[in-house]
């Protein structure tokens, strides 16, 4: 059975909590911080403008040599300018759940991502992983990292 692998990054965002979160709990938004690289493209008709628990998000991605994968999550939690969570409903991994946290912080928000994932086909997957699937969200993860940056700024450190 394959593992169930978890990473967290943090970014400290010079905006104000109603601009962050107006931005990043609007699925509109996830292409503008996702690498071109992936084809990712928000494809449902009727996920809607603002989030709510029960809300069912489909994609295209392309993750691994440019073949488009179908990819559903659902909203499944929301606090609202707090946190909120996807999950996977159907994609390619066997688990996803992650985690969006927000809280104001001197001179902005401080974002948290919270991912846990698992991939299928046991020790298959695990060798995937080891492979590229860690490296290839890591590269995700700081390309958003980098593109929230252009977007709204840096904090500056005290």
């Amino acid at each position: 059975m394959s593992k169930v692998y978890s990473f967290k990054t943090v970014q400290k965002i010079p905006i104000s909590l109603d601009k962050a979160w107006a931005y990043f709990s609007n699925p509109a938004n996830l292409a503008n911080i996702t690498p071109d690289n992936m084809g990712f493209k928000t494809i449902s008709k009727y996920h809607g403008d603002a989030m709510y628990a029960g809300q069912v998000i489909e994609y295209k991605v392309s993750p691994v040599l440019g073949i488009p994968l179908y990819w559903m999550t659902e909203i499944t939690h929301v606090d609202d300018r707090k946190y909120f969570v996807d999950e996977q409903r159907y994609g390619p991994y066997s688990m996803w759940h992650h985690q969006h946290h927000f809280k104001v912080i001197d001179g902005g928000v401080e974002m948290t991502d919270i991912v846990h994932y698992k991939l299928p086909m046991w020790f298959l997957g695990d060798i995937a992983n080891a492979l590229f699937v860690k490296k290839q969200l890591n590269g995700i993860f700081d390309y958003r990292f980098k593109k929230v940056a252009e977007l709204f700024g840096i904090m500056e450190h005290g």
